[in-house]
């Protein structure tokens, strides 16, 4: 495990013409205060995984495009299924169906009707991405994509970040009070500067054909950030 800390630090000594500015942080607007950003990143091994699966099929009519798709997918996820991955780590997340056109001399033809749908798989054994991927292809998946990691324990890992982000601003106040020849006297407020994480997607993107057993994946490190503003009271 790394820890990076990034900060910024701002001393704020709050005189009475300037106790408006401050009246939102302090109980008392005289209260002089010292307002310091905070921050840490730890680097985690993921131990999770989501994978976009999707089988397309073609035909001249919208029915029999529905229903071979129907069977390419059905196989698809029961090869899933079988290879470990549990129902409820299978989601739908896409289904269309429209027609496809060929266009010469400024008209267009019905060329046949696609059908697509995909499914997000979650696989919590890493070391077996690449043997459900090659599955997935091997029974009729057409295409995978947007593979993308993450932690089971993630909440834990946050509160540890921020628990490192808000001692890194105290400890930041503190040495910002020193430099004004003033000490910290108590913690007056700490905001916690929240994004909602979306682990991002790596890119990966492999068709029909590709496949050849299971597929080399390297899960490498994932970030976890956290980000506080915290406001002391000096005297």
């Amino acid at each position: 495990m790394k820890a990076a800390i990034l900060a910024t630090t701002i001393v704020s000594l709050a005189p009475a013409a300037v106790a408006q500015d401050v009246a939102t942080m302090t109980p008392q607007a005289q209260t002089p205060v010292i307002v310091t950003t905070g921050g840490a990143v730890l680097q985690r091994a993921p131990d999770r995984a989501w994978v976009t699966i999707a089988a397309e099929s073609r035909a001249r009519t919208p029915e029999e495009a529905q229903r071979a798709n129907v069977t390419a997918m059905t196989a698809v996820t029961a090869k899933v299924r079988a290879s470990g991955v549990p129902a409820e780590a299978i989601q739908t997340v896409g289904y269309n169906l429209q027609p496809e056109f060929d266009y010469a001399n400024g008209r267009q033809t019905l060329r046949d009707y696609l059908a697509r749908n995909e499914i997000q798989i979650r696989v919590d054994a890493l070391d077996r991405v690449g043997e459900i991927l090659g599955a997935a292809v091997g029974s009729g998946a057409t295409n995978v994509s947007g593979i993308r990691f993450d932690v089971k324990d993630r909440d834990a890992a946050e509160r540890e970040a921020l628990s490192r982000a808000v001692a890194d601003a105290v400890a930041r106040a503190q040495a910002a009070a020193a430099g004004a020849h003033v000490t910290v006297d108590r913690i007056l407020r700490v905001e916690e500067q929240r994004d909602v994480p979306v682990p991002q997607p790596r890119p990966m993107a492999m068709m029909a054909g590709q496949a050849n057993g299971a597929v080399p994946i390297e899960a490498g490190q994932i970030d976890i950030r956290a980000r506080v503003v915290v406001t002391v009271a000096i005297k």
